[in-house]
């Protein structure tokens, strides 16, 4: 007999068993159910709605199902559906009757959202920190590299060098603004919906407010419908989740371009590389791409859920069992891919002379001839015009502007001088931008230094919640 089995005349059939069952997936709120499950036993007692015999019996008893799990050695069955039914079983295998008193005042329906907030939260903390690997993995490349000259590009043509650390910290603010959504998703997980009941609250005179202290929540959910019924903050986790891929994906596209022949600009280290089965000589970035194409799963998940809400009147309705799985497979597939990417770019060789060869073979100092007609006097729409000209000759000549002689130059304008030749090094094009948020290498200091303070903040947020997400009954 199933434990809300009283008003059926027989059992379910297997297949719906099978069909409707989740534990093999949400075994994984195992911990989770169990914590927030001591929190309301000591709200109901606290409330004395049970007595205070009981309540410590259940507590004793949760914690050795807790033991039993963590060690393998308790039987999770489908039969049971879910891990709250498992765990409730459990439960009174273990203390007997007086388990089935822990439900008193509470619902499968809130008792599940409660469960995977404790879940993510913890999640965003671990990917936090995560995020905060990658960022220093890209400083440490950025500092090591702060004389290198890479070409910039836009439509994928050289346009005009910048230095490979400024490449790299353009990375690091674009996993900040991550970092900073992540932690700002963290009020709306954390907010205790335990009281909400099934859809309507409770009858029992409970205190939703010691429940949500236990757990280290800022507050409840303020409305017992919306309680059961959000998944919102999957959803915005989902989403968040999907830009981080987003960057990730970018990254590795240059990484796997650079690391090609064509480029010849970086070596990933072999023990993030692997090699062909065929053709003895390859060596893949096959992790720079597997973390590339893991990118549209978790968009895949993200519409998925999008898709399973969109239709679903309040409250709680049986499709939104489909919530957990794609968020369990994104919180593991962001932290695998993450927890590898930091010491593969730690790892990684930079080819500083390929690089600086390549800046000298293009013609993306230009522009500079340009500004610098445009600093003699000369409307900048007439330097453009000239310098055109001036790259359509080196191009019908086979060279690059640096190999023209100054008399060259001065064919197409005589306010070129031997200065010019100074101008066009691809490190003063470099320094030359020298604005806030620039290239020059005095621009990327300060950027460096600005990442090093949001360093700082991210690990005193991670401090402060890990604190929050390790407070347990267990």
């Amino acid at each position: 007999m199933k434990l809300w089995g009283g008003r059926f005349t027989k059992p379910t059939n297997q297949l719906v068993d099978e069909f409707n069952a989740s534990i093999h997936f949400d075994k994984k709120l195992a911990k989770h159910d169990i914590n927030g499950s001591l929190a309301h036993v000591a709200m109901l007692k606290k409330c004395e709605i049970i007595s205070a015999e009981d309540a410590d019996t259940i507590a004793e008893g949760l914690k050795k199902v807790a033991e039993k799990i963590e060690k393998g050695e308790a039987e999770l069955s489908e039969e049971h559906e879910d891990i709250h039914m498992n765990v409730e079983k459990l439960l009174t295998e273990e203390v007997g009757p007086v388990g089935g008193r822990l439900h008193t005042g509470r619902s499968r329906n809130d008792q599940v959202a409660l469960d995977m907030r404790l879940y993510l939260r913890q999640a965003l903390v671990e990917i936090n920190g995560l995020l905060l690997d990658v960022q220093r993995s890209l400083t440490n490349q950025a500092k090591a590299n702060m004389d290198t000259v890479l070409p910039g590009y836009t439509h994928l043509q050289r346009a005009q060098p910048v230095l490979f650390a400024h490449h790299m910290m353009a990375y690091v603010f674009m996993f900040q603004r991550d970092v900073e959504r992540l932690q700002d998703s963290w009020k709306r997980v954390n907010k205790s919906p335990l009281g909400a009941g099934a859809l309507a609250g409770t009858t029992f005179p409970i205190d939703r407010g010691y429940v949500a202290e236990q757990l280290g929540f800022d507050g409840i959910t303020e409305n017992s419908l919306d309680s059961v019924s959000d998944r919102d903050f999957v959803v915005e986790f989902l989403a968040n989740a999907s830009m981080v891929s987003m960057h990730l994906s970018r990254l590795c596209e240059e990484l796997i371009q650079w690391s090609s022949a064509e480029f010849n600009f970086i070596e990933l280290d072999d023990a993030f590389s692997t090699g062909s089965s065929m053709m003895p000589q390859k060596k893949n970035p096959d992790i720079a791409e597997l973390v590339r194409g893991k990118t549209g799963r978790v968009y895949g998940h993200l519409t998925g859920i999008l898709t399973t809400l969109k239709g679903l009147p309040l409250a709680y309705n049986k499709d939104m069992q489909e919530d957990k799985e794609g968020m369990f497979d994104t919180v593991e597939t962001l932290k695998g891919a993450l927890g590898l990417f930091a010491p593969m770019l730690e790892t990684m060789k930079v080819k500083q002379q390929e690089m600086y060869q390549a800046v000298r073979s293009d013609f993306s100092n230009a522009t500079d001839l340009a500004d610098y007609l445009v600093g003699k006097g000369m409307p900048f729409r007439e330097s453009h015009a000239v310098v055109g000209q001036a790259v359509l000759h080196c191009i019908n000549q086979d060279k690059y502007l640096l190999d023209m002689s100054i008399e060259e130059f001065q064919e197409f304008s005589e306010l070129i001088e031997e200065d010019i030749f100074d101008v066009l090094k691809p490190e003063t094009v470099v320094n030359a931008r020298d604005v806030a948020g620039g290239t020059a290498k005095n621009r990327v200091e300060e950027q460096l230094t600005k990442a090093s303070q949001l360093f700082g903040q991210t690990d005193q947020w991670i401090q402060e919640h890990e604190k929050i997400t390790g407070q347990t009954a267990l």
